[in-house]
């Protein structure tokens, strides 16, 4: 198999001060352990991260720019009228709310 054939892996890095992973980079690895191995000698040089994360790029699903409006967008407030309790009334004795 040729470098150019090798898959794609996007690369995580959980910092020492993160409770998250973040999105550090890509490499190409012929497998998943080859994969691990070269994000841990290309992006954790300075011993930065707690732990490492490898996904294929081609196992990660994500949406579209152009979805944002109908994919993003937050429920219509007649659907779901406990979210956004505007019809309430607050008892002047209560103060601002």
């Amino acid at each position: 198999m040729s470098d150019n054939n090798w898959p794609l892996y996007e690369v995580f890095l959980r910092p020492r001060n993160g409770l998250a992973h973040k999105h550090v980079g890509s490499l190409h690895a012929v497998d998943d352990e080859m994969a691990l191995q070269n994000a841990r000698d290309v992006y954790t040089r300075r011993g930065e991260a707690l732990s490492i994360w490898v996904v294929p790029s081609r196992a990660i699903i994500a949406s579209e720019p152009g979805d944002k409006d109908t994919l993003l967008e937050p429920s219509a407030p007649e659907r779901k009228p406990y979210r956004h309790p505007t019809f309430y009334d607050i008892p002047d004795e209560v103060g601002h709310m």
